[in-house]
């Protein structure tokens, strides 16, 4: 991903890389109604791309096109930017544009990184001075995914994806592929199929190869024929797994040539990339450049 840079108006960029769940199992259901669940989280090299230009008017703006029925006020990365301004009780404004590259609702976690790295990158340019812990509590105001981005480690994740431990993971590469579905979270989370009391395990257990799975892939092979194409295609290459509650799928590889040997025996036509998987987020390197 590109690093950070100005240009002669007044635009810095910074990466907003997407993830990987590279298992995921529900555990159980709080009070609040809220899915308990354990994952692995994976940052990639790949994603989409933030632009922010300081205003002096204290005017939050996105700039250029949001998503389809999206709202600029409930835009996640604006939603970002007027929190940080409301947390940090600063004055000051941005206009925000987002290069988009994450399909919507793959679950490769692209709002959620878009509004981290709006936190991370404004936190920096307003000078607010807020810690990481400040940062991730904020992002957790927005999606239980945001956290993850705003550390910027490949992480063991429970509770609703908020509770962090960070894991090294070994070097691979991935074929990515979008099936060009948005299922609703909600509608998946409320299917009588989810199974949703695996057991407790332990990061030893994900480390040693016995975690594997995710626990929305039988629903959404069952609902979207696009997810059961896709992943048929996928398995021809590789074990082929679904990433998130989207209807993102990969497979993954130990080498780059690998990733390109395996996307090349797949059709053309196929939504499919090869990204790498990294152990340090791309905003953090940008952060340390700037």
């Amino acid at each position: 991903m590109n690093p950070s840079c100005d240009d002669a108006d007044g635009w810095s960029w910074w990466p907003a890389p997407a993830k990987l769940n590279l298992f995921l199992h529900i555990t159980g259901r709080r009070a609040d109604g809220y899915h308990q669940l354990q994952t692995v989280f994976r940052l990639l090299d790949w994603g989409d791309r933030i632009g922010l230009r300081l205003r002096q008017d204290g005017q939050i703006r996105r700039q250029g096109a949001s998503l389809p029925g999206v709202a600029e006020a409930d835009d996640l990365a604006v939603r970002a930017a007027v929190a940080l301004k409301k947390a940090a009780k600063t004055d000051q404004g941005v206009d925000i544009v987002v290069e988009k590259h994450v399909p919507a609702g793959g679950g490769f976690g692209g709002g959620s990184s878009d509004a981290a790295t709006v936190l991370v990158a404004l936190n920096r340019l307003w000078r607010t001075g807020l810690d990481p812990d400040a940062l991730a509590a904020l992002g957790l105001q927005l999606g239980a995914d945001v956290p993850v981005f705003v550390r910027g480690h490949n992480a063991w994740a429970e509770g609703i994806g908020e509770q962090l431990t960070p894991i090294d993971l070994p070097p691979a590469w991935y074929v990515i592929a979008d099936p060009g579905v948005h299922v609703p979270t909600p509608a998946l989370f409320a299917d009588p199929d989810l199974t949703r009391d695996s057991p407790m395990a332990k990061i030893e257990d994900f480390v040693s190869g016995y975690l594997s799975g995710n626990a929305f892939e039988p629903v959404l092979r069952r609902r979207e024929p696009a997810v059961e194409a896709v992943l048929a295609a996928l398995s021809d290459i590789g074990t082929a797994r679904l990433t998130g509650s989207g209807s993102g799928c990969f497979v993954e590889f130990p080498s780059q040539q690998a990733a390109q040997a395996g996307r090349a025996e797949l059709s053309k036509e196929l939504r499919a990339w090869v990204v790498a998987g990294v152990g340090r987020s791309p905003l953090l390197d940008a952060l340390e450049r700037n």
